[in-house]
């Protein structure tokens, strides 16, 4: 059972409301660092950044749950989490723009939650391909790498 994942290369494609404004395909930088609550756990926490939507760097908190997992490599799986502004420099501007900035006037902290669903599956124990949807339309690709 592997507890860490290093999750990149992701691809990024707005469904919706696409004109090309939006910071898509592989330019949102996205990389995270996961790890399972325990061998077992169907829980594990997430911590990461990426480029938001209109280009401005943010750190990514979430929680992932693998809802269904079956022996032929495929888990289906759902992240919530928090991807916005933080205390260091790097990640001021996160809610200079759209939802982020909605939040921002409304909270005083510019973020944006995000809810994503997918499928993902494992050619080996430690290399993965996921895909699915931030919710509301947000169509994503991601490498999952996987190890002890």
């Amino acid at each position: 059972m592997n507890l860490y994942s290093i999750n990149t290369g992701s691809f990024v494609y707005h469904l919706t409301g696409n004109h090309g404004q939006y910071t898509e395909n592989f330019e949102n930088n996205f990389f995270s660092v996961e790890r399972k609550l325990s061998e077992d756990s169907k829980y594990s926490v997430l911590v990461g950044t990426m480029k938001n939507s209109f280009d401005d760097r943010c750190i990514a908190i979430g929680v992932r749950r693998d809802w269904e997992k079956w022996d032929n490599g495929w888990t289906f799986k759902g992240i919530y989490g928090y991807t916005g502004e933080f205390f260091f420099d790097a990640f001021q501007n996160c809610g200079d723009h759209g939802s982020y900035h909605d939040f921002k006037k409304a909270t005083g902290i510019g973020f944006s939650p995000y809810i994503y669903h997918g499928f993902q599956y494992n050619f080996t124990p430690y290399f993965g391909i996921e895909s699915g949807i931030i919710i509301p339309s947000v169509f994503v690709i991601t490498v999952q790498w996987s190890f002890r």
